[in-house]
């Protein structure tokens, strides 16, 4: 366009300097050798700017033919590096469909028409193609050769750390992901793995350097580096909880700093303060957690944080968190158990059904059958809720790539990846009553279905002082009982009714209970099922 532009420009200059000397004619005379030439002004600029046209275009005729032989060679090779090119397209384009023998074939064709030296890519498509048929020696070889090269450094690294992860050599594969990593820390995949690498040997301030080069160099965006390096604070201060309270004090309230909401680091403070007798300070930060969203390890935390408290005092702080969170499942079953260790059965129960009713789960049916066991003692209505309880959904916990945890980790076990565990249900887990929407009428159906409470409960000493009484006043009455008269021929089987003697002995006496079937959920009602007339013999 520009030349174009110029070309237009210059025909219009000359055009309009014919016109200026047309407008002012004259003579032009020249005296050479003794001889006079005469002309008109206007041939003698035509002819100069003829001349010089003809010198031009015998310049370039020369030029031309001077240098005919390098541009037939320049044109041939040209061509050549033309189809090498359009070779190591088509081969690239087959190894990345899979084409092991297309690849192979363009590869070759490509090294032909194409010094390797001049482009790397060959090596690259050479590797691939070896990849695709299975021969990993010969891959492996082509990428340590563009390691050595530091044009194509990077890119050898990676092929020869994933051949690395292939084959489960973890060690040489962090040794790769290290090494690009130093080179070059803008690589998201060498950081990614050089990170998780780190985390997993325990390594938080190397992990943590590494981070923030990442976050300077913009790898990752802000918010995911903030949520990084909480993780990493959170994991380095878990780790010194113990001998170092102080520093893994800062290091978790720096972490909340960066990522408010995060759980883990909120426990870990609240415990180094509790170490260190902050105990106001650490309250505050459960009960702003709390209020955020409720958690049942905070929860514990709360209730529990003085180890001298009576369980009066435990429930009172349950119960205050309650305050917080009224209506709120993990609320309820908090001050549930805190009522059950104090004693206090009514509310515990109260409370764990107002729970199931909320959100009918595992916790809930199975807080019922502790406070079932410690009430009343009877087997029959502790396995209602315990069989409540399996068909209920299951509780959330950490989970991570399907392994469940029951505290939170920085790093999956499975899979090593960074910040993978997530409060949750496990998969799979959620059926029953949630699916129909008929939550509410769960605990209604198990509150209905709930057997009949025993009288008798073996489990106290009261109760088996009364069940040895009854056994001694049952083996009176069987002694002092006489035995029936026999009869020869009956000719139906009848039942045989207690005699006047046997009513006397005994009008008003108990029968013991010897136990039933393992799904028997109390005793009999005579009422409803009247008891068999087959006598039992203690001795």
């Amino acid at each position: 366009m520009i030349r174009l532009v110029v070309f237009a420009v210059l025909v219009l200059l000359l055009a309009y300097g014919f016109s200026w000397f047309a407008d002012r004619p004259g003579d032009l005379s020249l005296v050479w050798e003794g001889q006079i030439y005469q002309t008109k002004l206007i041939v003698a600029v035509s002819a100069i700017i003829a001349l010089i046209a003809a010198v031009m275009i015998a310049w370039w005729f020369v030029r031309l033919v001077w240098t005919s032989p390098h541009s037939v060679t320049r044109y041939f090779r040209a061509r050549k590096r033309d189809r090498g090119y359009q070779a190591l397209s088509t081969g690239l384009i087959a190894a990345g469909a899979g084409n092991a023998l297309l690849a192979r074939k363009m590869a070759a064709r490509s090294r032909g028409l194409i010094r390797a030296d001049q482009e790397p890519l060959i090596n690259l498509l050479e590797a691939q193609a070896a990849l695709i048929e299975g021969r990993h020696d010969e891959a492996r070889a082509k990428f340590e050769a563009m390691a050595n090269d530091p044009e194509t450094r990077e890119l050898g690294l990676r092929g020869l750390y994933l051949e690395a992860r292939r084959l489960g050599a973890n060690e040489a594969a962090r040794q790769y992901a290290e090494k690009a990593a130093d080179n070059a820390p803008y690589l998201p995949w060498a950081a990614q793995a050089t990170l998780e690498y780190r985390s997993q040997a325990g390594r938080w301030d190397d992990a943590i350097r590494l981070l923030e080069q990442q976050k300077a160099a913009r790898v990752v965006e802000k918010a995911e580096a903030n949520r990084l390096h909480a993780v990493l604070l959170t994991a380095r201060a878990a780790e010194k909880l113990e001998s170092n309270p102080a520093g893994a004090r800062d290091d978790a309230l720096q972490a909340l700093k960066l990522a408010a909401d995060f759980i883990p680091a909120t426990l870990v403070a609240a415990k180094a303060l509790f170490r260190e007798g902050g105990l106001r300070k650490a309250a505050s930060i459960l009960e702003q957690a709390w209020k955020s969203g409720p958690h049942p390890e905070i929860g514990q935390a709360y209730v529990r944080a003085r180890s001298g408290d009576s369980t009066l005092d435990r429930l009172k702080r349950a119960e205050r968190l309650e305050a917080m969170r009224p209506n709120n499942v993990e609320s309820l079953l908090v001050v549930a158990q805190a009522a059950l260790d104090a004693q206090e059965f009514a509310k515990a129960r109260a409370k764990a059904e107002a729970a199931a009713r909320i959100e009918p789960r595992e916790a809930a049916f199975l807080l019922l059958a502790d406070i079932e066991e410690a009430e009343t003692g009877d087997q029959g209505r502790v396995r209602h809720w315990l069989a409540q309880a399996l068909k209920a959904p299951r509780d959330p916990a950490w989970v991570a790539d399907g392994f469940v945890s029951d505290k939170w980790l920085p790093v999956s076990p499975v899979t090593g990846r960074l910040d993978a565990f997530e409060w949750k249900a496990p998969f799979g887990q959620i059926e029953g009553p949630l699916e129909d929407g008929s939550a509410p009428a769960a605990i209604e159906t198990a509150l209905k279905t709930l057997p009949p409470l025993r009288d008798v409960r073996p489990e106290s000493p009261v109760n088996d002082h009364r069940i040895i009484e009854l056994e001694r006043a049952a083996t009176i009455a069987e002694a002092v009982r006489p035995a029936p008269a026999p009869t020869r021929t009956p000719a139906k089987p009848k039942t045989v009714e207690p005699s006047v003697s046997d009513k006397a002995a005994a009008p008003n006496e108990a029968k013991p209970f010897f136990g039933g079937l393992p799904d028997d959920p109390g005793v009999r009602d005579p009422k409803v099922e009247p008891e068999p007339k087959t006598r039992l013999r203690l001795f």
